[in-house]
């Protein structure tokens, strides 16, 4: 079964942010990278490269925290509207599945499809306003 998980958004504040939250429930960062880690070139600022573009701290035995700054490109982190569920299928089919399910009637944001990280990799908005993030572990299989 899919592993549902919350992700935030942030303006630029996402590591202080997580180390806050770190610093309560305790843990270790599973995931940290930048923007710059992604060889975008000119698609962003040399200041946004430092950004977080994916953090995740490990809560507990099944959940994991996990957030971003936003980049100019994206607009602003507005609050109230700075989240998305993300979803963690245990299959390609099943991501699919669960993406064309959730798009029906709402918005596709970034289709499904494999991200430069090696997922399997969607967003979309629901016909009821909710932001999804639906990422298969690809590399897994």
């Amino acid at each position: 079964m899919a592993a549902i998980n919350p992700y935030l958004n942030f303006n630029g504040n996402t590591e202080e942010v997580f180390n806050f939250y770190k610093s309560i429930f305790g843990g270790e960062f599973s995931a940290l990278s930048r923007f710059g880690d992604m060889h975008l070139g000119d698609e962003i600022t040399a200041s946004e490269m430092e950004k977080i573009m994916h953090i995740s701290l490990p809560i507990g035995e099944s959940s994991i925290l996990m957030g971003s700054d936003t980049i100019e490109s994206m607009g602003p982190a507005t609050s109230g509207s700075n989240f998305n569920i993300a979803v963690s299928p245990d299959s390609k089919e099943q991501a699919t599945h669960i993406f064309n399910s959730l798009a029906e009637g709402g918005q596709v944001t970034m289709p499904i499809d494999y991200a430069p990280w090696g997922a399997f990799f969607g967003m979309l908005t629901d016909k009821y306003g909710i932001a999804w993030m639906v990422n298969y572990e690809a590399s897994e299989q």
